[in-house]
């Protein structure tokens, strides 16, 4: 068990270790390139897209495709007319070298409403405590442009793992890991673990955040949180809490007002007690009726992989955990969506030799499910797969060294 999870964590550390690269002078306006092929052998330096270290897709409502990446120290963006085959120039938000957070859970957000104001989100380290900050970078004229970064939080001490959502009536959400409590505590000399988490809400397109504050005081400082919003427009979100005796299970919360955060759900009892970084945050999707889908790794005394369940009463009840994938293959980095009463999961296995995602679908709002199919594979590096939709058609989106960012169909 225990080994499972140091093998898996070790692979993400040197794939991700392999891009990497040294501070060089660059244009703000460089070449980006879709669906490219690369030497899996080569060390890729330079900001393209073809050199990205995690991918992060958005549909704007004129149907164009953008994409937000982390390379070689700087944070980029790119639109796409025609389903990621080919790309604009690039478009340099930041530069961080190799103080750029690109570890294996961390990605930039991009998200954007039906005014044509977009933002982006991503962190990066202030110093070698790996002390964070999350800075926003935000566009009015529907992405010709954007804002020079500023810092999301008026708090100093640190903040990393940016989650973003934009709900029907152009509300823009925020959440992410936050290490406030944990520095005060340090500076009255208790010692504590973990760290917190905090949201804050937009009104005006990501310019400026409002009335931040923390929803629970103990979670893993090195796990992405899955973030979904329900029919009303409301926040719901997963995150691997910190409990009792150190134990590190995930945890939901659905708000039922903007400043009003719902009770603390425990998704599952895994019994993970531990003080390491598993950096392999959850996904959460919400569907029709606000039924709550989730998805999380564990390395727990109760159970061990990945795991799926759900929830038709806000988080108070979870129906039984069900194993995802071959347990044998290494399965992790779940992403899931949800339209109607229709689910999609995937997840990446890893044989020793390759790469794979894999999809399962429900019909029937998580009750039952299809017998999973291998849709994409991949040797090298590879970024997390990622779930987008543009209203009418579901798509994965997957980068990896070998074959570029890619942009595949899964609704039939």
């Amino acid at each position: 068990m225990k080994k499972y999870f140091f093998i898996s964590s070790l692979m993400y550390f040197l794939c991700g270790l392999s891009l990497i690269s040294s501070a060089t002078a660059q244009h703000n306006h460089a070449h980006a390139q879709g669906a490219v092929n690369v030497d899996v052998k080569a060390q890729c330096t330079d900001p393209s897209l073809r050199c990205a270290k995690a991918a992060m897709p958005y549909f704007s409502d004129d149907g164009s495709l953008w994409v937000v990446w982390s390379a070689a120290g700087a944070i980029s963006v790119a639109r796409s007319s025609d389903l990621g085959k080919h790309f604009d120039d690039r478009i340099e938000i930041a530069r961080h070298d190799a103080f750029l957070d690109t570890g294996p859970d961390a990605r930039p957000q991009i998200v954007g409403d039906r005014q044509g104001n977009m933002t982006i989100a991503y962190s990066f380290f202030r110093d070698k405590n790996w002390n964070a900050q999350i800075n926003i970078s935000t566009s009015s004229n529907k992405g010709r442009s954007f804002t020079a970064p500023r810092s999301i939080s008026t708090d100093p001490t640190s903040q990393r793992f940016p989650a973003l959502g934009v709900n029907q009536q152009g509300r823009l959400f925020a959440v992410w890991i936050d290490k406030r409590d944990v520095a005060a505590a340090t500076a009255a000399g208790v010692k504590r673990s973990g760290a917190s988490i905090a949201f804050a809400w937009s009104e005006d397109g990501g310019q400026t955040f409002q009335d931040e504050r923390l929803v629970r005081d103990q979670s893993c400082e090195c796990c992405r949180i899955g973030l979904a919003l329900t029919g009303q427009g409301m926040p719901a979100i997963l995150y691997r809490a910190i409990f009792e005796g150190g134990v590190r299970d995930h945890a939901s919360q659905m708000f039922m007002e903007p400043q009003a955060e719902g009770p603390v759900r425990r998704v599952a009892v895994d019994d993970w007690k531990t003080d390491s970084c598993p950096h392999h945050g959850p996904s959460l999707a919400v569907s029709a009726h606000d039924t709550l889908h989730a998805a999380w790794f564990t390395q727990g005394d109760e159970r061990a992989g990945l795991f799926y369940a759900r929830s038709t009463d806000a988080g108070e009840h979870y129906s039984k955990p069900r194993e995802i994938g071959n347990p044998d293959r290494q399965p992790g980095r779940p992403y899931l969506y949800a339209h109607g009463h229709q689910v999609w999961l995937v997840w990446k296995e890893f044989d020793g030799k390759k790469v794979t995602v894999w999809e399962q679908r429900s019909n029937d709002d998580g009750a039952s499910w299809n017998t999973p199919a291998q849709v994409a594979e991949a040797v090298g590096y590879t970024d997390h797969p990622i779930l987008i939709s543009n209203g009418s058609r579901v798509f994965l989106s997957w980068f990896t060294a070998a074959n570029g960012y890619r942009l595949m169909e899964l609704s039939r």
